[in-house]
């Protein structure tokens, strides 16, 4: 098996108040860079800081989303996002490591797998889809 290039590209944050959060992150700097929705409803906006390569996404899930969790301070932090280059052939390694498969989304151009680290914190890896 070839390497996979592994390269950290972001940091997600679980939000309260979407707009709210904009306006903080926008104050101090951020851009906006893109913004969607996801599938199951929830939405998300990522922040670009001039200079840096890395980005922030802030996540919104709506109370009746399946990833809706009440806060409690410190829960806001969602998930870190890598992008690698083969996602089916990293997650086959994650599995040898032993690590987690606590998500998995593989739909239109999205192809993403999710493992969680001992505190319970989200890691994505994201890549383009199988040929």
């Amino acid at each position: 098996m070839n390497a996979v290039k592994v390269e950290f590209v972001y940091a997600g944050l679980r939000v309260r108040h979407l707009a709210r959060s904009l306006r903080f992150y926008r104050k101090l700097g951020f851009r906006v860079a893109r913004r969607g929705t996801m599938k199951h409803g929830g939405t998300w906006v990522q922040l670009s800081f001039p200079g840096a390569s890395q980005r922030v996404e802030l996540n919104y899930y709506p109370r009746s989303n399946q990833f809706y969790e009440p806060f409690r301070r410190g829960t806001e932090f969602d998930h870190l996002g890598f992008r690698v280059s083969d996602v089916e052939a990293w997650e086959i390694e994650l599995r040898r490591r032993r690590f987690p498969i606590v998500g998995r989304i593989r739909e239109g151009n999205e192809n993403l797998v999710f493992t969680r680290d001992p505190d319970g914190n989200w890691v994505e890896f994201f890549g383009p889809p199988p040929a």
